[in-house]
């Protein structure tokens, strides 16, 4: 498939993830970010498992299990703490320095140096989300801001590990999503149990939502987004993230009747350019570690795995 095709594809991920927030406040039970999690990542996780039919082998049992615990176990729990404690939007805006993270570890793990163009992408599009979602200022709660900042950190390295270690031969996205998602479940799972309790009662509403955040919101887009690690840089990815607070912002004004300001529309204005130019820059700088003056470094570097096992 052709590479912008795949970005689309890609970036359908970060904007189904960007309905979560009208979904849980609209359809969920209210105060279980920790159920709401499980029931996101477990029942996705047992269903691409039923459909690929596959398990880890060797090496990829713990492989696995860690990137399970970046993308999905450690990531859901840390990412519902900071929304719950930091005042409105901050918890995205700290995510969206996503980019960043990613364009630092792809150096130190993949051996792909950063470039200007994608520093200044990142920096631009978290100036934009910042426009979007930031309402009025309130005091920032400390555990808030390092839970945002370690979830953005663990799905950072979860992107970049995932780039790096590839698949193992003869396994496609699915299998390697259903993993991931059930060792993430896995993982919350007694945590959920621990800190809220036996899961709530649940209404046929309810039972919609977690249906929906399940299957579309979660197996769908995990598999789609590691679909696209395995076909681009890690950079590109991670640059597709800020769709999602752009997408809240979009659902809740045509959705629950939510105003978009004159400076929320620059400021989505501002971070879809980014997005946009943090692609371009990302393509071009992976076209040049592709050019013959690279070739004998090939065989050290896994920036290509996803190339060579198409």
């Amino acid at each position: 498939m052709k590479q912008p095709a795949t970005v689309l594809l890609t970036a359908l991920a970060p904007v189904s993830w960007g309905t979560t927030y009208a979904v849980a406040t609209q359809f969920l039970p209210a105060d279980r970010p920790l159920f709401t999690g499980l029931m996101r990542a477990l029942p996705a996780g047992l269903v691409l498992l039923a459909l690929s039919r596959v398990l880890p082998r060797g090496a990829w049992w713990w492989k696995a299990a860690v990137l399970g615990a970046l993308n999905i176990g450690a990531f859901f729990p840390l990412l519902f703490l900071s929304a719950y404690r930091l005042p409105g939007g901050m918890a995205a805006v700290v995510g969206s320095v996503g980019p960043l993270f990613v364009v630092g570890l792809s150096a130190v793990l993949l051996g792909q140096r950063p470039t200007g163009r994608a520093l200044a992408a990142g920096v631009v599009a978290a100036f934009g989300v910042s426009l979007v979602v930031l309402k009025a200022a309130g005091v920032l709660d400390p555990v808030g801001v390092l839970a945002a900042l370690a979830s953005t950190a663990s799905m950072s390295t979860g992107t970049v590990l995932t780039k790096r270690w590839g698949r193992p031969e003869g396994v496609g996205p699915l299998a390697l999503t259903a993993w991931q998602l059930t060792a993430g479940g896995l993982l919350i799972a007694p945590l959920a149990l621990l800190v809220e309790g036996a899961p709530p009662a649940l209404d046929a509403r309810a039972l919609g939502g977690y249906l929906y955040l399940a299957l579309a919101n979660t197996a769908v887009a995990y598999w789609l987004w590691f679909r696209g690690i395995g076909r681009l840089t890690a950079t590109q990815v991670t640059f597709l993230g800020p769709l999602s607070p752009l997408t809240a912002a979009v659902v809740g004004w045509a959705a629950l009747g939510q105003a978009l300001t004159p400076v929320q529309l620059a400021g989505m204005a501002l971070a879809f350019g980014a997005t946009v130019a943090g692609q371009l820059g990302a393509r071009r700088a992976s076209v040049s570690f592709s050019s013959p003056e690279w070739n004998h470094r090939k065989d050290s570097m896994d920036l290509t795995d996803g190339a060579l096992r198409r």
